[in-house]
């Protein structure tokens, strides 16, 4: 099943604007979370960035999920 769903992801990443939106979203939050896990010091305000960044990926990591489950939904049958 952990594989269909992989190959489905990869699936609407080629076509789905909505997925291709939230994935690069979700790499542009991880791209900045590296940024900061490079520093040797943060300060107050980059562990709260820190925290809203995890916050703001996790969120669109899951509406990413959401997205891949109603078009599963909507596929028909024998697909």
């Amino acid at each position: 099943m952990l594989t269909l769903t992989r190959e489905i992801r990869e699936q609407l990443l080629t076509y789905d604007e909505e997925l291709q939106k939230l994935s690069k979203q979700h790499s542009e939050y991880e791209t900045q979370l590296r940024q900061l896990a490079y520093s040797s010091y943060l300060n107050l305000e980059d562990l709260q960035q820190q925290v809203t960044l995890k916050k703001l990926k996790l969120r669109v990591k899951d509406e990413m999920e959401r997205h891949i489950a109603q078009r599963l939904q909507q596929r028909p049958q024998g697909s």
